[in-house]
């Protein structure tokens, strides 16, 4: 997650409530060469695809969960959600959580993704960023992910089809799969089948990072929601 929050000139602002709200403050910038990352306007994505859908937000919060008064803060930009709580959003749409990424650039066959131009999602607990952004009907769903220190997935396990590939960038990440631990330090990988009950946690006291690859064996999964298991009010 993601949101499809079209990030021009408005969604720059929001990006710096965001960061506040989530206190990450991630917005990088180089002397002379700035690389901006585009931000996911959360808000403005929510509102459009829960009123595409004819859903009022008292609707969405029973199919969700969540608080009437959270989800009008999320839409108001108010807050800042964690990557749980837009999971529950999007599976409660029936959407890809990819649906939040999506912005008004043409689809294509070839998704080719410049540093600069990456779409994020800053949560309270990391930042998630699409790299697979603008190919559209995809069955692998490719991120870089940022976790902050001590994260992780919530108490439940989760459960979904496909396959799931995971690279430690920085860090270190631990997996829990069934009743088996796995540590990934820089350099590790995974890949396991998704349908074994499985968990994750930053187990450092600073930032990792992480390339997560989501292969859900059936198009309705939603892989992604179910990844990141909420602990939802909890997080924002």
């Amino acid at each position: 997650m993601m949101d499809s929050d079209h990030v021009h000139g408005e969604a720059e602002g929001n990006a710096t409530k965001e960061a506040q709200a989530s206190g990450s403050g991630q917005k990088r910038k180089s002397s002379g060469n700035a690389l901006f990352h585009q931000q996911v306007n959360v808000g403005a994505a929510l509102q459009h695809l829960r009123t595409k859908q004819g859903l009022s937000i008292r609707a969405l919060a029973e199919k969700s969960g969540l608080a009437v008064n959270t989800l009008s803060l999320i839409q108001n930009n108010k807050i800042s959600p964690s990557v749980a709580t837009l999971q529950s959003l999007a599976s409660a749409l029936g959407v890809p959580i990819t649906s939040f990424f999506e912005n008004d650039s043409p689809k294509s066959r070839v998704a080719y993704i410049k540093a600069s131009q990456r779409i994020r999602a800053v949560f309270a607990h990391g930042m998630l960023e699409d790299l697979g952004m603008g190919l559209p009907y995809r069955t692998v769903e490719p991120f870089l992910v940022t976790i902050e220190p001590n994260a992780n997935s919530g108490a439940q396990p989760i459960v979904h089809t496909g396959h799931e590939f995971v690279f430690c960038l920085e860090g270190r990440i631990v997996y829990i799969i069934e009743d088996k631990t796995y540590l990934l330090e820089v350099g590790d990988s995974l890949l396991f089948e998704s349908h074994l009950p499985h968990r994750w946690q930053n187990v450092e006291a600073v930032p990792a990072k992480t390339i997560l690859v989501l292969c859900p064996g059936e198009s309705r999964d939603e892989a992604t929601q179910r990844h990141f298991l909420p602990e939802v009010l909890r997080k924002i």
